[in-house]
Parts: structure tokens; C-alpha cells; sequence
């Protein structure tokens, strides 16, 4: 099984996160978006939307992040993609971070890292205003959702958990403003203790000299 990563992404660290967390073998690929890697042939005629994580099992390609979760999970049998009726909740999750919450959370990250990072100064302004009033608004969403709660949906850690918390650890670097959210903040804490989601991403390897 191949997992095609980069650390620079915020959706290939869900699904990484999810391989280490169930320890699955997984063979990681790093692919790198500021050398252009994920523009290849090669790589498009694996995705061709050009975008990452990508998952290859037994000849089976997937792409977008929460369905290579979901499918490390099942393959796993763990719970994390539970088997009643908590998935679709699960799936309501996975459509609201996509269309509001990462969404808005990707444009400042977007702005405020990564274009620095491949070193671009056209910073978009407008942008940045805008996704920061949308990020607040959902922000709101999920802090009064998560009162009285450990999880997002039911009473345990699900694929869900992963989707929408990916924007809490790119927060500072990013530039999103999540600051004064108790319940998200809490929330956090208790997904740091996990450590797959602290450090998600396989371990590099030194070169020889």
C-alpha cells in the first residue's frame, strides 16, 4: 500500500495521520509540491487532479482525503469509520469542514504560508479579510458544538475528528485565528494526546554521507 504525501499539506496530514494512528504498512511516497512533483505525468496518471494524498492498495487508487481515511479505517476494522448509523453524521462533518471550516482555514494558510514558502510575496489581501470573517463565523459552529463533548460525533475518536481538526495545528502558521475558542482548544489538547497526531508524518531518514 503506497500513501503519497507532502508534509506542506494539510490533507495529506489527515490521511497519514490515520495510517500511523492504526500503524497500518503503509509504504510513504513524499511528493513535492515546490518542486512542481505533483504536475508530472507520472504523478497525474495517479491523480489526475493533481493534489494530494493519493493512496494506491492492491491496485486500487484513491484520491481526496476523507475517503483514503475512510478506507485505511475499514481496512483496519477500526472504529474511527464505525459501521451504524454514525456515519452520516460522520459525512455531514466531512461536507461541513470541506465547504466552510478547511475551506476558509486553506485560503489563510494558503496566503500566509504557503506562498511564502515557495516563495511568492503576492499575498491577496481581500482574501485573507474575507476567509478570516468566514473562519470566525464556523469557528463559532464548532465551539458550541463541541460544549459537553469529547468528540464530534457519538462517544468516540472518528475519522471526523481528523478531518475537521487538521486546522488546529496549522493555526499558527497559517495565521488562522482560532485564539479564544475554549472548546476547540480543548478539544485539541485531547487529540494531542495521540501520538499520531502530533507527529503524523513517517519519520525521515538520514542520507548517507
Amino acid at each position: 500500500m503506497k500513501l503519497y504525501y507532502h508534509e506542506i499539506s494539510s490533507n495529506a496530514r489527515k490521511a497519514c495521520a490515520v495510517a500511523k494512528h492504526l500503524a497500518l504498512d503503509v509504504d510513504y511516497v513524499a511528493v513535492d509540491l515546490t518542486k512542481g512533483e505533483h504536475k508530472t505525468p507520472e504523478f497525474l496518471a495517479i491523480n489526475p487532479n493533481g493534489k494530494l494524498p493519493a493512496l494506491i492498495d492492491n491496485g486500487k487508487v484513491l484520491w481526496e482525503s476523507n475517503a483514503i481515511m475512510c478506507h485505511l479505517a475499514d481496512k483496519a476494522g477500526s472504529d474511527l469509520w464505525p459501521k451504524d448509523e454514525r456515519q452520516i453524521d460522520i459525512v455531514r462533518w466531512f461536507c461541513w469542514e470541506q465547504a466552510h471550516f478547511t475551506r476558509h482555514a486553506g485560503t489563510l494558510f494558503f496566503e500566509n504560508f504557503i506562498k511564502p514558502a515557495m516563495g511568492r510575496d503576492d499575498i491577496n489581501a481581500e482574501a485573507v479579510r474575507e476567509a478570516t470573517e468566514f473562519l470566525h463565523r464556523f469557528a463559532g459552529v464548532l465551539d458550541v458544538h463541541l460544549e459537553g463533548r469529547d468528540y464530534l460525533v457519538g462517544n468516540a475518536l472518528t475519522v471526523a475528528d481528523f478531518a475537521v481538526g487538521v486546522v488546529v495545528p496549522l493555526a499558527a502558521t497559517g495565521k488562522v485565528p482560532l485564539d479564544g475558542y475554549a472548546e476547540i482548544g480543548r478539544w485539541q489538547a485531547a487529540l494531542n494526546e495521540l501520538p499520531a497526531w502530533r507527529e503524523p508524518f513517517p519519520e525521515k531518514v538520514a542520507s548517507a554521507a
